[in-house]
């Protein structure tokens, strides 16, 4: 898998994988939690964050965002990935693209999941997130990088 930075003309491609990945796990689609996949340059690019795609043959097979929500915090989301494709580190790769980028770009990082989604609990846990609370069947978790000593 080859991780790329977003691009609008793959815009259809993350709407069928990102919509593919909620159906098998039994969600719906829905409007407004899903508004940012219309305009995704907008909303995370628009706010000083990114958008991974993982590409296998030309085709988007997973993703990964990282929305900025002020100058310190950054919030990852929609790690999304194929069935086909999981289990063979791919998942871990496009988690670790994003959270590397948010370590550059914040001094935090939040995250929230469906309680549901033991593997994706398990990654987060193992990569220093720790459980902030749960609230109407999501979990929320959090993770401070180590600040850098400022060179004056």
């Amino acid at each position: 898998m080859i991780i790329q930075r977003y691009e609008d003309s793959r815009k259809e491609e993350v709407r069928e994988v990102v919509l593919e990945v909620l159906k098998e796990h039994g969600f719906e689609p829905d409007r407004l939690k899903d508004a940012d996949l219309n305009d995704i340059n907008g909303y995370y690019f628009g706010s000083g964050g990114t958008f991974f795609v993982g590409i296998v043959d030309d085709k988007v097979i997973g993703t990964a965002g990282v929305r900025k929500l002020d100058e310190d915090w950054c919030e990852i989301r929609r790690i999304y990935l194929k069935k086909a494709f999981r289990s063979k580190g791919n998942g871990k790769k496009l988690f670790r693209t994003a959270l590397d980028f948010a370590e550059k770009n914040c001094s935090a990082v939040v995250l929230k999941t469906d309680s549901s989604l033991t593997k994706a609990i398990d990654m987060y846990l193992k990569h220093g997130f720790t459980f902030q609370k749960e609230e109407t069947g999501y979990l929320y978790f959090e993770k401070k990088f180590d600040q850098k000593p400022k060179i004056a």
